[in-house]
């Protein structure tokens, strides 16, 4: 009898440590994530300034959403997202491009007081 309550003192034991492994693990993927997109957000803004970018980046300016920047060329305006390796534009910055492939952008002045 007591070797039963034994095992089931270790079985809960090891059932309790997997429990708080799995939201120790959890929290850290967490963590990882939230810091992959800080990383993310600090680099789209020095992505101008590299020897690759192919634009004057004096020219660029920095929204950060739903799209990165834009960039102004004299004979262009350029919606410029920096994505990452694996990295996949959102459902937002999808439709964002077909408007623009769809020639759907428009121009308007507003004036106040």
């Amino acid at each position: 009898m007591v070797v039963i309550i034994y095992f089931i003192s270790i079985f809960f034991f090891v059932t309790s440590l997997c429990f708080k492994l799995k939201s120790a693990v959890s929290e850290l993927k967490s963590r990882l994530r939230s810091q992959s997109t800080r990383y993310g957000q600090i680099t789209e803004q020095f992505l101008p300034l590299v020897e690759a970018y192919p634009w004057d980046s004096k020219q660029f300016r920095f929204l950060g959403s739903p799209i990165d920047g834009i960039q102004f060329e004299e004979d262009k305006i350029v919606l410029v997202e920096f994505k990452s390796s694996f990295s996949q534009m959102s459902v937002k910055q999808r439709k964002i491009k077909e408007l623009v492939e769809q020639g759907k952008v428009e121009f308007e002045l507003i004036r106040v007081g």
